[in-house]
């Protein structure tokens, strides 16, 4: 269990750490001089069942609570330090709304100083802190008069923390590995040390972690050994305050406090979140667009507030928020924040991260508001659910799983007992409900039946075109898997490129047909390379216009297809030049503009536009000066006409 202290400047926290733990928190030689803690110190006491004791000691200077902040985030227990000579102080009522804001509901108060005055002032004391503690998550928490210096009362506090202890659950180790660096150094022999607490998963030596925020890419390390509560140990997990020995292509000024320590899954940069926030009541109103520090982990990072519900949030009030950042940190939903001033000199709000991965229009509107509040439910399935049901295109279920902090299996159990249509294009994973799935089929089908009493002579659709005509956002992998289903079950039919519907037949007028068949043998004549409509009007003495005409309506009724402007190949053509590409790409990885133009003779030009135009309906894609299959290529009908 890992114990803050708390309270006003020159209040004893440093010597009652030292009284129940023998150490010294104080580590610097500026605080040994001048008697005060400047910075975040740490004990470490063993206890009777072998586990490990451990205190972080923060400063109380009202002009150290950035500090203060860095080693309260990570803590499970609070310990508030008010001395019996003077009170509650000012900094004893901040770091007290501070704990408050950061959700820290267990506690104890240490009544400091008691030697120094008598008994009545002590009864005072009493009185006093037990109208500052009513109405917090402290209220009711047990009080222990004592002296540090003289060791009365010091046992007795010792053995509650003990018992508290010894009772504590530890943290659920699940979730990918996530701890904030609130500290940075050199050892000799051991290189680069980082230290600080881990928020969860777990971590052992010889894993692989990427310290990020740093830079584009992040850094990557591996931990050499690791201590845990200051002792050498094999594994760490949530909860615990680790030391990790790294080594990698990096320096020790490449680190530092704020930045975090990742499974390199969970390594995801952001500059905004949004989040619920609380005002405290004796606090201003905030309003939108006000500058603040943002502490949230071991890191202060400048930013701005924008509102999401109205133009302020209350004093006392809660409200919903995006917090926009002026540089990159990470977090995941159910991290708690604090926010402080522009001049960093008063807290004026707190929160709980909702979305680390918010879109980026839309923000106001009910649907999305309504998925926020359902993001404050511990539960995850409550907000995949509704996020299931809010997004027609699927939910990025990796994006989900890492604003969740899931782990593979938990992610993957998660989307089993959601009953999502799962749907995996490489490394993305798309999630749909039944009833959303079961929608998007629909769409698609009446899409496809607006388009065929539009325009009754064409024989159907391309694949990209009606997957824009479906749902615009809706992802290939996505477009490509409904269609499978749709035509396994009989409800889409598929006549070379165009899908459409089972009862639909294109029909060409009787004279169109007439003028084809005079014109086609010009067509036949050079399949991979045919002539043009004016050249095909030339050679034939029929008008350009009415080429051009004609050529388009049979380009919609399945006969021909328009792979470059004016210039239109027959349907046994391009089945044969897909066949090509195919083999191409079986041979040689990708088709290749050189490659095609030997194959089938002609000019350079041509080959571009033919491998543009099987780029353009989705049967390849470019991959630099290559033309690689889609995963779904083979599926195209007109590869056998």
């Amino acid at each position: 269990m890992i114990i803050g202290t708390a309270g006003h400047i020159d209040h004893g926290k440093t010597t009652l750490v030292k009284a129940l733990t023998g150490v010294d928190a104080d580590r610097l030689p500026e605080e040994k001089a001048r008697g005060i803690t400047v910075d975040l110190g740490y004990a470490y006491t063993p206890l009777p069942d072998g586990s490990v004791l451990g205190f972080v000691d923060v400063p109380g200077h009202e002009r150290l609570i950035h500090n203060m902040l860095a080693g309260a985030t990570g803590i499970d227990f609070v310990l508030l330090v008010i001395a019996a000579d003077d009170g509650p102080m000012p900094q004893t009522r901040e770091h007290l709304e501070l704990v408050e804001l950061l959700g820290i509901h267990r506690g104890a108060v240490a009544l400091t100083k008691c030697d120094a005055v008598d008994a009545a002032r002590i009864g005072a004391a009493r009185g006093e802190i037990e109208a500052l503690l009513a109405g917090t998550r402290l209220q009711g928490s047990p009080l222990f008069a004592l002296s540090a210096t003289t060791g009365e009362g010091v046992a007795a506090l010792r053995a509650h923390l003990e018992a508290v202890a010894a009772a504590h659950q530890a943290r659920r180790s699940d979730g990918r590995f996530r701890l904030a660096i609130d500290r940075c150094f050199s050892l000799a022999g051991i290189g680069t040390v980082v230290t600080g607490t881990a928020f969860s998963g777990s971590i052992g030596a010889g894993d692989t972690v990427m310290i990020a925020p740093a830079g584009h890419d992040g850094i990557k390390a591996r931990v050499k050994t690791l201590h845990v509560q200051d002792r050498p140990a094999a594994r760490g997990q949530a909860g615990d305050r680790c030391a990790l020995a790294l080594t990698g292509d990096f320096e020790k000024a490449d680190i530092g406090r704020g930045m975090w320590v990742v499974d390199p899954v969970a390594a995801r940069p952001l500059t905004r979140f949004q989040a619920g926030l609380q005002v405290p009541a004796a606090q201003a109103a905030l309003k939108h667009w006000t500058p603040v520090h943002v502490h949230l982990g071991a890191a202060d990072i400048t930013g701005r507030v924008a509102l999401l519900e109205g133009d302020q949030i209350e004093p006392g009030a809660a409200g919903l928020a995006e917090i926009l950042l002026d540089h990159e940190t990470i977090a995941v939903r159910g991290d708690r924040f604090v926010l402080r001033d522009a001049s960093a000199r008063h807290t004026i709000a707190g929160g709980r991260v909702l979305d680390g991965f918010p879109p980026a229009r839309h923000k106001r509107s009910p649907a999305r508001l309504a998925l926020l509040a359902a993001l404050g439910d511990d539960d995850a399935a409550t907000s995949l659910h509704l996020l299931a049901e809010q997004s027609a295109a699927g939910v990025d279920l990796a994006r989900f799983a890492a604003n969740w902090n899931l782990a593979g299996e938990a992610a993957a159990a998660l989307w089993q007992d959601a009953a999502l249509r799962v749907i995996r294009d490489g490394a993305e994973l798309t999630g749909f409900s039944a009833a959303g799935w079961q929608a998007l089929g629909e769409r698609l089908l009446a899409a496809l039946a607006t388009e065929h009493q539009r325009a009754p002579d064409m024989v159907g659709v391309e694949r990209e075109r009606l997957r824009r005509l479906t749902l615009p956002a809706l992802a290939r992998a996505a477009f490509d898997a409904l269609v499978a289903e749709l035509l396994a079950a009989g409800h889409l039919a598929a006549s070379r490129a165009w899908l459409h519907l089972p009862q639909h037949q294109a029909s060409l007028a009787a004279g169109d047909r007439d003028l084809f068949a005079v014109l086609k043998p010009l067509l036949d004549a050079a399949p991979s390379g045919p002539p043009r409509v004016r050249d095909v009007a030339q050679a034939s003495g029929t008008a350009e216009e009415t080429v051009r005409q004609l050529f388009r309506r049979l380009a919609r009724a399945g006969e021909l297809y328009p792979v470059a402007h004016d210039h239109y190949f027959t349907a046994d053509a391009v089945a044969q030049l897909a066949a090509l590409v195919a083999a191409l790409n079986t041979e040689q990885g990708a088709a290749r503009a050189a490659d095609l133009r030997d194959r089938i003779g002609g000019g350079r030009k041509v080959a571009i536009h033919i491998l543009e135009f099987f780029d353009r309906i989705g049967y390849t894609r470019r991959v630099r000066d290559g033309h690689v299959l889609r995963s779904t290529a083979s599926g195209h009908a007109w590869l056998n006409p």
